[in-house]
C-alpha cells in the first residue's frame, strides 16, 4: 500500500480510472445477456457460473440533478476540481469552488445543494459539509454538468482520521469521521449520483492494523450533543451512488465500516444516556452499486455504547441473561432507528456481511442483490440480515456466492433479539454454508415462501438460545444435493419451531437427506404437511415424523437442475416461476392453513384456492378462492394432548440461585414453558431436591425432565433419583434411578404405576467436567396408561 504520508502523482486530476472502460463494456454485454435471458426465461446451467451483471450503474439517462432548478428555494454551490477556485463565490458553474475543503468549512442551510461537476475527481479529499436541512428542505449532495460525463468521483484513498486512541480504545472525537463523505449529528440530507472510494491500493489486502474506512459515514455521536438537543436524526436519502474499493483488516475492531454506514456512537454505557433518542428516522438507501468493499455494503445502526463492558448485559422478563452485544437494551430503552427502506441495491465481492442491519424498527429491505460475501474476512456474518430488530420485513432479495466455512456464512439469518421479523419471497442459490442462520432469543420469527437452490451446507444453522415465541418456517422450497449437504439442522432446537408446507427436494441419487448431527436436534421441531422428495427413492431414518406429509415428486413446471440466474432482482418472480406446481402435482391442496402463511405466495397469488393451501412457494389457482382463510385446525394445539399432572403445581427446591432478579425460582419447573427455568445456587450441595406437591394422591407412570442449555451452558446432571412420598411412614421412597444424565426431553418410564401426593426429583451428582450447578426448565408428570 502507498504510505499515508506520500502524496498523489503530480497530475492526479488527470489520472485515468482503468476500471471505467472495462465497466462500460461489461455493462453493455451484461445488459444484452440479461435481456435475452429474461425475455426467453432460458434457465442458467446448474453449474455455479457467475451471473452476468453490470459492475456499476450507468450514468444519468437525461441529465444530472444539479442541472435542474433547485425546487426547495435554497442556494446552489458548485465545485469543479479542474476549473474552480476556492476564492470564488461558488454559486454558479462559472464561479465554482475547487476543493472539498471549501465545502467542509461551510455551514449549509435548509434547501441548499452542494453540486459536484460530473467527470471530475477529488483525490485524497474527504467531504464533510456542515449544517442540517429541515422538513421539506433537505441539503443535497449531487452532480451537475455534462450528462455524458461520469459521476463526480471522490477518491479519499484512506486519508481519514483514526477512530482509535493510542491505547486501542475508541476515540469519541474521531469515531464516525472515517468516510469519503461524512455526516455527524446532522439531519435532512440527500446524497445521490456520486462515485466514492476510500483505499489507495485495493489489490493489496489489508490483514492487520486499525484501518477503518467508509464510503458514506452517517453517525450519531451521543457525547457531542449539547443539553436539550434533538438526538433523533431525521430524513436521509442515499441513491444512485457507486462505491468501490474499501479495504480494512481481516480482524474484528469493534467498529463496523462499509460503503454506506449508519452508526450510533457513545463512549459510556447505554445506561448513562436518556431513553427514547439516539436513533435515525426516515431513511432510504436505494438504487446503489457497491463493489469490492468491506466490511459491508450497507451497515445500519449497530450501536456500541460500551456494549462489551462487564455491566452492559441485562436480564429479560423471563429471567434470561442477555450479553450487551445482543442489543436487548435497544428495545427496552426505545433506541430503535425506524422507518428505514433499503432497496434495489447491487453488492458484489463484499468482504464480510453484505447487508448487516441492526437496531431498527419498521425496516423494509427488498430487491437487493448480493453477489459474493465474506470474501476477505473470516468472521461470523451473513449475506443480508437484521439483528435486534422489530416489525421488519426482508423480501424479494437474491443472495448467491456465499462462502464455505465454519462460520454462519448463510445468505439469511434469524438473529438475536428480533421481534416480529419476517423473511419472505427471497431467492438464494449457490451458498456453500447453507440457507438460514438461526440464533434465538427472538419472538415470532417467520421465514415463508422463500426459494433455496443449491445452498448446500446447513439449511437451518445453529440455535443458541430459547425464544420468546415460536418460529415458523412455512412454504419454503429447498432444492439441495444430499451428498453435499451437511445437515438440515446442526445444533438442537431449544424452543418450538414449526415447519409447515415446505418442500425438501434432494437431488442426490446416492445419499438420503441428513437431517441432524446431534441426538435430539429436532426435539422442539414440529413438522406438518411437508413434502420429502428423494431422487434416490431412499428416505433417511432421520426424517422427521410428519403424519400429514408427502413423499412425492412435486412435479415442478421447470427442471430444478436448470434454475434461473442472472435475471436480476427486478425479475425475481421469473426466477421463482419454474418452481410452481404443474396441474397434476400431488402437492396442490395438500398443505395446511396457518395465519403465519401471510396473504400471498412468492408469485403474488392470493392465499389460498381450493380445499387447502399448496405445499411450496407457489399457490395454484385450483378450486374456489378462499377470500378470508380461518385456521380451524391450529397446529399449535396438536403438540401434546397428554394431561400434565404437574402443571401449575407448587414446587419446593432445596437450593435456588439468587440471581436474575429472582426469576430462577422452582415454580418455573411446572409452568409448562420451556423458555423459563429454575437454577440451583452456586454453592448448592448434593443431593439437590425438587419436590412437586400434587395436593392429593395422584397416579402416574411417566416423568419428563428437561435441562436448560444455551450457547455457553451444557447439561450438568450426572445422576438422579425419582422418589414418592410415603404418607404412612412420613418418608421418601425411591422408585427410579438413573446415572446417564438428564439432558433434553428425557421421559423416564419403566417403573410401573406410582400413586403419591408428592414427587421428588433428587439430583444426586454432577457431570465431572461441569463447573456450575444444574438448571432445569421443566418437570412434567403423565399417566400414559390411563
Amino acid at each position: 500500500m502507498r504510505p499515508a504520508d506520500i502524496g498523489p502523482p503530480a497530475d492526479e486530476a488527470s489520472v485515468k480510472r482503468p476500471w471505467l472502460t472495462t465497466r462500460t463494456v461489461r455493462t453493455g454485454l451484461a445488459s444484452a445477456l440479461a435481456a435475452l435471458l429474461v425475455g426467453s426465461l432460458a434457465p442458467a446451467a446448474h453449474a455455479a457460473s457467475e451471473p452476468k451483471h453490470a459492475a456499476a450503474p450507468a450514468a444519468a439517462a437525461t441529465s444530472w440533478p444539479g442541472n435542474k432548478h433547485n425546487a426547495t428555494g435554497g442556494k446552489d454551490y458548485y465545485i469543479d476540481a479542474t476549473l474552480g477556485h476556492d476564492t470564488a463565490a461558488g454559486t454558479s458553474p462559472k464561479n465554482a469552488w475547487r476543493s472539498l475543503a471549501k465545502a467542509n468549512a461551510t455551514t449549509f442551510h435548509p434547501g441548499d445543494r452542494i453540486l459536484l461537476k460530473a467527470g471530475e475527481q477529488w483525490q485524497n479529499e474527504q467531504l464533510w459539509p456542515k449544517g442540517s436541512g429541515s422538513a421539506g428542505k433537505p441539503i443535497t449532495i449531487s452532480a451537475y454538468g455534462d450528462k455524458r460525463a461520469g459521476r463526480p468521483y471522490i477518491a479519499t484513498n484512506g486519508h481519514v482520521p483514526s477512530p482509535f486512541n493510542a491505547d486501542g480504545t475508541k476515540n469519541p472525537q474521531t469515531v464516525g469521521l472515517t468516510g469519503a463523505i461524512v455526516l455527524r449529528n446532522q439531519q435532512y440530507w440527500d446524497i445521490d449520483n456520486v462515485e466514492l472510494s476510500n483505499d489507495d491500493d485495493f489489490a493489496t489486502d489489508i490483514t492487520k492494523g486499525t484501518y477503518v474506512r467508509d464510503g458514506i459515514m452517517v453517525s450519531i455521536n451521543a457525547d457531542l450533543f449539547p443539553d436539550g438537543a434533538d438526538t433523533v436524526m431525521d430524513h436521509f436519502r442515499i441513491s444512485d451512488i457507486y462505491v468501490h474499493n474499501l479495504d480494512g483488516p481481516s480482524s474484528w475492531q469493534k467498529i463496523h465500516y462499509g460503503a454506506v454506514d449508519f452508526q450510533v456512537f457513545g463512549s459510556k454505557s447505554y445506561k448513562a444516556y436518556p431513553a427514547g433518542g439516539y436513533h435515525f428516522k426516515d431513511v432510504r438507501i436505494e438504487n446503489n452499486t457497491f463493489e469490492n468493499v468491506e466490511l459491508h455494503a450497507v451497515q445500519f445502526a449497530f450501536n456500541w455504547f460500551a456494549a462489551d463492558s462487564a455491566d452492559s448485559g441485562q436480564y429479560d422478563e423471563a429471567g434470561k441473561w442477555h450479553e450487551g452485544w445482543e442489543q436487548l437494551w435497544v428495545r427496552t430503552r426505545d433506541l430503535y432507528s425506524r422507518d428505514v427502506y433499503i432497496g434495489h441495491n447491487y453488492a458484489k465481492s463484499i468482504g464480510q456481511g453484505a447487508f448487516q442491519l441492526a437496531d431498527s424498527q419498521r425496516m423494509t429491505v427488498e430487491y437487493n442483490e448480493v453477489n459474493g460475501f465474506l470474501e476477505r474476512y473470516n468472521a461470523v456474518s451473513c449475506g443480508l440480515y437484521l439483528w435486534a430488530g422489530a416489525d421488519s420485513t426482508m423480501q424479494y432479495n437474491e443472495v448467491y456466492g456465499g462462502p464455505d466455512n465454519e462460520y454462519d456464512g448463510t445468505p439469511w439469518d434469524l438473529e438475536y433479539t428480533n421481534f416480529n421479523v419476517t423473511y419472505q419471497y427471497n431467492y438464494s442459490h449457490d451458498n456453500a454454508a447453507g440457507w438460514m442462520a438461526y440464533m434465538g432469543n427472538s419472538s415470532n420469527s417467520v421465514a415463508r415462501y422463500n426459494l433455496s437452490v443449491n445452498d448446500n451446507g446447513v439449511l437451518v444453522k445453529n440455535m443458541l438460545s430459547t425464544n420468546y415465541a415460536p418460529t415458523y418456517f412455512t412454504n419454503n422450497t429447498f432444492v439441495y444435493d444430499g451428498a453435499d449437504l451437511n445437515t438440515v439442522h446442526d445444533e438442537t432446537f431449544l424452543s418450538r419451531v414449526y415447519f409447515l408446507n415446505n418442500i425438501f427436494y434432494n437431488t442426490s441419487e446416492t445419499t438420503p437427506t441428513p437431517w441432524y448431527r446431534r441426538t435430539g436436534a429436532l426435539r422442539q421441531a414440529v413438522f406438518s404437511n411437508n413434502d420429502y422428495y428423494e431422487a434416490s427413492g431412499v428416505h433417511s431414518a432421520q426424517e422427521p415424523a410428519d403424519p400429514d406429509g408427502l413423499r412425492a415428486d412435486p412435479k415442478f413446471v421447470g427442471d430444478p437442475a436448470h434454475y434461473v440466474t442472472g435475471a436480476g432482482v427486478d425479475k425475481i418472480r421469473k426466477a421463482a416461476a419454474p418452481f410452481a406446481l404443474r396441474k397434476d402435482s400431488p402437492l396442490i391442496d395438500a398443505g395446511r392453513y396457518n395465519a403465519h402463511l401471510g396473504t400471498e405466495d412468492f408469485l403474488g397469488t392470493h392465499l389460498y384456492y381450493g380445499d387447502a393451501p399448496d405445499i411450496g412457494i407457489a399457490e395454484s389457482k385450483s378450486g374456489r378462492k378462499v377470500a378470508h382463510p380461518v385456521d380451524t385446525d391450529p397446529i399449535e394445539d396438536e403438540t401434546d394432548n397428554r394431561v400434565n399432572l404437574a402443571l401449575g403445581k407448587p414446587v419446593t427446591a432445596s437450593s435456588t440461585h439468587p440471581g436474575a432478579n429472582g426469576s430462577l425460582g422452582a415454580e418455573k419447573l411446572t409452568d409448562g414453558n420451556l423458555s423459563t427455568r429454575w437454577a440451583a445456587a452456586d454453592d448448592a450441595t448434593y443431593p439437590i431436591t425438587l419436590d412437586v406437591d400434587f395436593g392429593a394422591d395422584t397416579t402416574f407412570d411417566q416423568v419428563y425432565l428437561d435441562e436448560y442449555t444455551d450457547a455457553g451452558t451444557n447439561p450438568r446432571v450426572q445422576s438422579f433419583e425419582l422418589q414418592r412420598w410415603d404418607a404412612a411412614t412420613g418418608s421418601w421412597v425411591t422408585f427410579a434411578t438413573r446415572d446417564a444424565g438428564v439432558g433434553h426431553d428425557l421421559t423416564v418410564t419403566g417403573f410401573g404405576t406410582v400413586t403419591s401426593s408428592k414427587l421428588r426429583v433428587a439430583l444426586t451428582s454432577q457431570i465431572a467436567t461441569e463447573q456450575y450447578t444444574p438448571s432445569l426448565t421443566e418437570i412434567s408428570v403423565y399417566r400414559a396408561g390411563a
